[in-house]
């Protein structure tokens, strides 16, 4: 044996070998233990492990910075889709039919829209103004005081508490009730039908009640058209109406053109004539020019009309041309007051101004004509005798 090596230890314990601490580096030599070894391997993994933790950490740690910014982006994309629509203002007032129109439209906007319910209230007050938006102030502070959910069901039973209040909605109701489509088309009957109808919802809780009440308000002659047809929905009932009504409307204006087609009126006479021209004045009606003759008049009958034709067509036009003149003095017809002979004091038989009437000595030979003066119209004193 080396005595060298004996020497040195000669009188000493057994030294164990100094095991290098984690972490220093050290390699392991062939004398270790195995444990010690898989040990350190163990802690390794670990520690790289926790690194790689920690380094995933400090990467998702803006995140949450930065996660308004795309819901604040995300909120501006659906009020610029809302915007879109051209959503009504609302300044509140006592009309319920503005009320009515503007919460009609809100619903009809979000339908498409298809928002939570929390946007569709942030929304829907974005439009109002004045004296809604001081409204709405007062709810929404109490809504925060109360928690209350931020619903739509919610914001309608506040909206129609204030704007549409019970005696607004009975009112709705009664009209529901008595409604009539009178002068209506189809199409107005039906928008005002449906929209009432939501007053009183008891009354077409069915679709069959829906339908009856809708017939029921329709005109007679459409009831009557629609009393023998199967209906089975209201889709059904309002088309069936409808076709009724264009049916009628087409009737009535083929009838209208056959009763205005100037081949259906009778021809004038060919002896008519002009009516005369007559103009009032402080002295009575007047007779300012004589009619012309057409040129019909003017031609000369033909032979074989006769005796008979020709006194039927002078019959006509003396008919046509006597005018019905009424005295401005007496109130007798045929006449004027500047020809008036009860106001000359003349005899009504003859115009005499020697004898009155009763005194007439025309009477007495049974005479039945008289002889009047130029002015004076025909039948005037056959009109004065019956005085």
């Amino acid at each position: 044996m080396n005595r060298r090596g004996r020497g040195r230890g000669r009188g000493r314990g057994f030294r164990q070998p100094r095991t290098p601490e984690r972490g220093e580096g050290s390699v392991i030599g062939p004398n270790q233990n195995p444990r010690n070894e898989e040990g350190d391997q163990v802690a390794t993994a670990i520690n790289r492990v926790t690194d790689i933790f920690e380094r995933l950490v400090e990467r998702q740690g803006p995140e949450p910075v930065n996660q308004p910014r795309d819901q604040e982006r995300d909120e501006d994309r659906a009020l610029e889709r809302f915007l879109k629509f051209a959503p009504p203002k609302f300044h509140g007032g006592s009309d319920p039919e503005v009320a009515e129109n503007w919460f009609e439209r809100m619903v009809n906007i979000f339908t498409a829209l298809d928002y939570n319910e929390e946007r569709q209230v942030n929304f829907a007050v974005f439009q109002f103004e004045g004296v809604a938006r001081s409204w709405w102030n007062v709810v929404s502070a109490k809504w925060e005081r109360e928690q209350t959910p931020w619903t739509w069901v919610n914001f309608e039973r506040e909206f129609n508490v204030k704007f549409l209040p019970p005696i607004v909605q009975e009112k709705r109701e009664d009209d529901f009730i008595k409604l009539k489509q009178g002068l209506l088309s189809m199409a107005k009957y039906e928008e005002r039908f449906t929209k009432l109808s939501k007053f009183a919802p008891e009354l077409v809780v069915t679709e069959r009640k829906r339908i009856r009440r809708f017939i029921q308000g329709l005109n007679v002659e459409i009831q009557e058209s629609l009393a023998a047809a199967q209906i089975t929905t209201f889709t059904d009932a309002l088309d069936k109406a409808q076709r009724v009504e264009n049916a009628k409307s087409q009737s009535k204006a083929f009838h209208a053109r056959k009763r205005g087609n100037p081949s259906d009126t009778p021809k004038q006479s060919e002896g008519s004539t002009q009516p005369l021209k007559i103009e009032k004045g402080p002295g009575g009606m007047k007779m300012l020019e004589k009619p012309e003759e057409t040129p019909s008049s003017k031609v000369p009958p033909k032979e074989n009309q006769g005796r008979r034709g020709q006194q039927k067509r002078k019959f006509q036009t003396r008919q046509v041309v006597t005018p019905h003149i009424t005295c401005g003095y007496c109130g007798k017809i045929n006449h004027t007051e500047a020809d008036c002979w009860r106001k000359q004091g003349k005899c009504l038989r003859c115009g005499s101004i020697e004898h009155k009437f009763l005194n007439c000595p025309r009477v007495s030979k049974g005479e039945e004509n008289s002889q009047q003066p130029a002015k004076s119209t025909v039948n005037q004193s056959s009109a004065r005798s019956s005085d």
